[in-house]
Order: structure tokens, then C-alpha cells, then sequence
């Protein structure tokens, strides 16, 4: 399967470590793989698979996991399905919103 990935560097992912306890909710509950569990706790292995959906966070039992749900690339396809038009991840007047800038 083809993994998807959207603007590099830009996802508000965050994992605190000091918080997490490895019970891997976030490896179950991530829909691109973005998580693995080593030495018992969940590192983020694959940062910029992440959409942003706000799954991992939600799950997480020890709130060791924050994330914006709801911005960057993943509300930018959303609202390109919603109105069928091409995901614009910026501004509607910038360059890149004539064509796929996530893909």
C-alpha cells in the first residue's frame, strides 16, 4: 500500500515520554503507522505520515500524546472532498491552491 504523506515538518504531533506507559493504544488507533512501540514506550517513528486526525491523542489514556486536530494537510483534503475541489493547503488566494499541494 502506498503511504501517504503531506507538507514535511509542519504537523503539531507531539509525544511526551515522561507520560506514556506503552500500552500502544496509539499504534492501534493510527490509521498511517505513525507510531512504534520501543524499549516499552511509544516513539513517532514516521512523523510526517501523520494527517493529523487527532485519533492518537483522543485514545490516549495517559494524555501523553498532543496533536491539533483538524488542521494542516488533513483539513485541507477534508474540505477538498467536501466542496470537490483540490486540497489547498494554505491560504485560498496562494499559488499552491490551483492544484494538489498534499499529494
Amino acid at each position: 500500500m502506498k503511504k501517504f504523506y503531506y507538507l514535511k515538518n509542519v504537523t503539531t504531533l507531539t509525544l511526551d515520554k515522561e507520560k506514556c506507559k506503552g500500552c500502544g493504544m496509539c499504534m492501534t488507533v493510527c490509521p498511517h503507522g505513525v507510531f512504534e512501540l520501543i524499549k516499552g514506550k511509544a516513539e513517532i517513528i514516521d512523523r510526517d505520515a501523520c494527517m493529523e486526525c487527532g485519533a492518537c491523542a483522543l485514545n490516549c489514556p495517559f494524555t501523553a500524546i498532543g496533536v491539533k486536530s483538524g488542521v494542516g494537510c488533513a483539513q485541507a483534503i477534508i474540505q477538498g472532498a467536501l466542496k470537490g475541489t483540490a486540497p489547498c493547503c494554505g491560504p485560498s488566494d496562494s499559488p499552491s491552491c490551483g492544484s494538489s499541494c498534499c499529494g
